[in-house]
């Protein structure tokens, strides 16, 4: 297992913010990750557990502890049915599937990420997510101390939530299983509009999943949700902010705002989201706040490309970052009355 002392830990996300390390250990099997976490909790010393580094916004201080990188590899076919090491490249792993003509995951193309990071946020994009094909979670239970086998139905998924997510520091994700569909070729029926508008066809439809891949790909490229080095719209986390979910009355407040706002013929975006709730755009109330696609005079910068991406432009620090996103928060909720809670998970920093 590889050792670093006050190692920087910017390079390890897409971000490329954040400060070092005290130390940084990067494992290559799931034995060596569960030493890692073991030793750690035997001593008390404090542990982040990094995968691709997607997700994560890690402050200009760095992080006093433990860093542990997932680098496992493994990707395990059987009929339909795939097991994926944690530390396996997520958009990697999509494109292996589509290959062996298996349908469920085409849709998840091109998040950036580690597929132990999945089902944590059961990550989801154009009409898909993990939950609907995840249908077990191997982790390191760190307050049982053995390695543990969660099925779906315990995994507590909900919108851009789990199981994991709710109990940060007991879980550790080894390996994560997916029970595909064998579709001839075909896509899992289409759910969301933009892709089947894109590729022609009604809402419902199947499609070579081969090309509702290279459809999604094109269209986050198009957003710049696809990473670049070259492409400073790519030096994020993605949607930084998550889609809110209003009850009834927050609804009706919302309405009344948007109203007063801009008008009442405006119809803002709006989604069934379950017992009476419903799901608004992240990105419409930002847009519509007044924080337009390149947003920003410093080196943190709304995406030029998507008003949900958070940028930096190359020479940003966390700070400059967080300032931008407590701007567009505060600019929100002064205007719809709706607060936007961050999708990212923040390291020695706050919101």
């Amino acid at each position: 297992m590889q050792e670093l002392q006050d190692a920087p830990l910017a390079p390890l996300t897409t971000f490329r913010l954040g400060g070092p390390a005290t130390r940084l250990l990067t494992a290559t099997t799931d034995a060596e990750v569960v030493e890692a976490v073991r030793a750690a909790d035997d001593s008390g010393t404090p542990l982040l557990v990094i995968g691709g580094g997607s997700n994560l916004v890690i402050g200009d201080k760095g992080f006093d502890g433990t860093a542990l990188r997932i680098a496992t590899k493994g990707f395990v076919l059987d009929g339909a049915t795939l097991e994926l090491a944690a530390g396996e490249v997520w958009t990697d792993a999509v494109a292996r599937s589509v290959e062996a003509g298996l349908a469920g995951l085409e849709c998840l193309a091109g998040i950036p990420g580690s597929a132990g990071a999945t089902p944590i946020q059961n990550v989801g994009a154009y009409g898909q997510e993990v939950s609907s094909t995840i249908t077990e979670v191997v982790a390191y239970d760190r307050h049982s101390r053995e390695t543990v086998t969660i099925p779906n139905a315990e995994c507590d998924f909900s919108y851009r939530h789990s199981r994991f997510k709710a109990e940060p520091d007991r879980f550790v994700v080894l390996r994560v299983r997916f029970g595909l569909e064998e579709a001839g070729g075909l896509s899992a029926p289409l759910k969301y509009p933009e892709t089947a508008r894109a590729m022609g066809v009604a809402e419902g439809e199947r499609v070579p999943a081969a090309a509702a891949r290279e459809t999604v790909l094109r269209l986050r490229a198009g957003k710049g949700m696809v990473l670049d080095p070259e492409d400073h719209d790519t030096w994020s986390a993605g949607s930084f902010f998550t889609n809110p979910i209003l009850d009834r009355e927050q609804f009706e407040a919302f309405l009344v705002r948007v109203a007063d706002r801009l008008g009442p013929e405006v119809s803002p975006p709006a989604f069934p989201a379950g017992g009476g709730h419903t799901k608004t755009s992240a990105a419409w109330l930002i847009d519509r706040a007044g924080f337009t696609k390149g947003y920003g005079t410093g080196p943190a910068r709304i995406s030029t490309k998507h008003t949900l991406a958070l940028t930096n432009r190359g020479a940003a620090s966390t700070d400059d970052l967080l300032a931008l996103a407590r701007e567009v928060v505060a600019g929100v909720h002064e205007a719809f009355g709706v607060t936007l809670v961050n999708e990212p998970v923040t390291v020695g920093v706050t919101l």
